[in-house]
């Protein structure tokens, strides 16, 4: 099974017209037969924070977005990509709270890492805490159970809250396997055609390592839950931020992976009018990727582009990010920064903003994208050309919220009538009909500040030409007469 080579969509379920049923109205009204490739839409279900990614269940819709009935209608002009957050679920879930109220007798105490199933003795050293990726201060959490009054130490990866809203889940545990069987038949059901196994690193915890993509039982559990998606006519996409030599052993495995090295390898060609480094990469990635450039977290950084930036090229380009309005996540581990201290992990912003509102830089941009091999994936904010939401931050102050804007239906009635989101669309439907992304893609010689991009199916060609001194681009095409064309982008 694959992806359709067309152009995706992410949303959230709330921020294309404030409901799912919103967003199925701007998809028909304003951006008919777009977007055939599919909508991925952000974590619809009940969730108790991260806005999402703390589910309490994949059983339901939360009913503010709406019901499975508006998933069900959006997945008949667009196959639905919907995440499985299969490293943790939320601390409110009903097998969560079972085991807060009786403990050790619940019958779901074994679907959580308890501290004795790592450490008998209950005292990790700092030997064998120090490895550990952390994505937040520590990688535990502490609770009382009512019923006894006993604490219970549960492995815990992500959240800001201590104790933490996103309990990890045992992946060796029946009852977890029965979980996963339980949702994705449920999302089978429900005409969902793509999961992201969002945060599928951290799932392996293992005495002695860094509990994020640990092998090879990482591909144990991979190969397990691949069989079950094949068996619902389902394509997984893994969700890995690692160094790319991880990326490419997924891709060798047979996954479709993320490009995750796009977003920064691009921004960079553009802000530095050298295509140097982009062009050595598009002439040697995989091409079984889903490409994007921006997203609800952030550009990413670190480790993503580990081994293939010096902290001093990278540094050089994220002062230039945070010029222009961006903000930065950073990694916690000190073991896991760069031995001169660089340690940003993404860099929060919108990418209009980024490339400072420039319409030319922006839609050269998605060129690239689009003409690198893979199914090109748009963010929301993105396809209407979103700026900075510099409120939204110091309103909540989460920094990710800076590219996270809802927009109301006036706010999306105006944004399509400008220059750069009606240019936006024209590149995205020729990048959905040109036969020849379906052929052979090659990387032209040129000079350093000029990006020549060729894909060719038998007599039909496509070639993009991006001039980084000017940032503006335009294509070269065969239309169907067998006519050639070229047009600005």
């Amino acid at each position: 099974m694959a992806p359709r080579n067309l152009v995706q969509l992410i949303t959230y379920p709330d921020s294309l017209g404030g409901s799912l049923e919103g967003l199925d109205r701007v998809l028909r009204e304003h951006f008919p037969g777009t977007f055939p490739g599919g909508i991925h839409i952000l974590p619809p279900f009940p969730s108790s924070g991260d806005r999402g990614f703390a589910p309490l269940t994949y059983m339901e819709i939360d009913p503010r977005f709406g019901s499975w009935e508006d998933i069900r209608r959006i997945g008949e002009g667009s196959a639905v990509m919907l995440d499985l957050m299969v490293n943790h679920i939320s601390r409110q879930s009903p097998w969560f709270q079972d085991f807060l109220k009786i403990g050790r007798r619940s019958k779901y105490a074994d679907l959580f890492i308890t501290m004795d199933k790592m450490w008998p003795g209950g005292n990790p050293s700092d030997e064998d805490l120090s490895p550990i990726f952390l994505r937040r201060p520590s990688p535990f959490s502490r609770f009382t159970i009512q019923e006894t009054g006993r604490e219970e130490t549960v492995w815990t990866t992500f959240g800001k809250q201590d104790p933490s809203e996103q309990i990890d889940l045992d992946w060796t545990s029946g009852i977890f396997r029965g979980l996963l069987e339980q949702f994705m038949a449920n999302f089978s059901a429900n005409n969902v055609k793509m999961v992201r196994l969002d945060a599928v690193g951290y799932v392996i915890k293992k005495v002695g390592t860094s509990c994020f993509f640990v092998e090879p039982e990482i591909y144990h559990f991979l190969q397990w839950i691949r069989e079950l998606a094949d068996s619902h006519g389902i394509v997984l996409l893994p969700e890995v931020h690692a160094r790319h030599a991880t990326q490419l052993s997924l891709s060798e495995h047979g996954y479709w992976i993320y490009d995750f090295i796009l977003p920064f390898t691009v921004l960079e060609a553009l802000v530095k009018r050298s295509g140097r480094k982009l062009k050595r990469y598009l002439a040697t990635r995989p091409h079984r990727q889903f490409t994007m450039l921006d997203c609800h977290d952030g550009i990413p950084v670190k480790p993503d582009l580990d081994g293939l930036y010096d902290s001093e090229e990278a540094k050089e380009v994220v002062r230039t990010c945070v010029e222009r309005g961006a903000n930065l996540s950073r990694v916690l581990s000190p073991k896991h920064r760069d031995p001169d201290g660089f340690d940003v992990h993404q860099v929060r912003c919108s990418y209009y903003s980024v490339l400072n509102s420039d319409d030319d830089a922006y839609l050269s941009a998605r060129a690239i994208q689009f003409f690198a091999p893979g199914i090109p994936q748009v963010y929301y904010a993105g396809l209407l050309a979103g700026e900075n939401d510099v409120e939204a931050v110091e309103r909540t102050g989460e920094g990710r919220e800076i590219n996270r804007h809802n927009f109301s239906m006036e706010e999306i009635e105006a944004r399509v009538e400008t220059d750069v989101v009606q240019r936006l669309v024209m590149l995205i439907r020729f990048r959905n009909e040109h036969p020849a992304f379906n052929g052979e893609f090659q990387v032209l010689d040129t000079e350093e500040s000029v990006i020549r991009l060729r894909w060719r199916k038998g007599e039909k060609t496509c070639t993009l030409t991006v001039d980084l001194e000017t940032s503006r681009s335009e294509i070269e095409h065969s239309d169907a007469s067998g006519r050639v064309r070229v047009f600005r982008i």
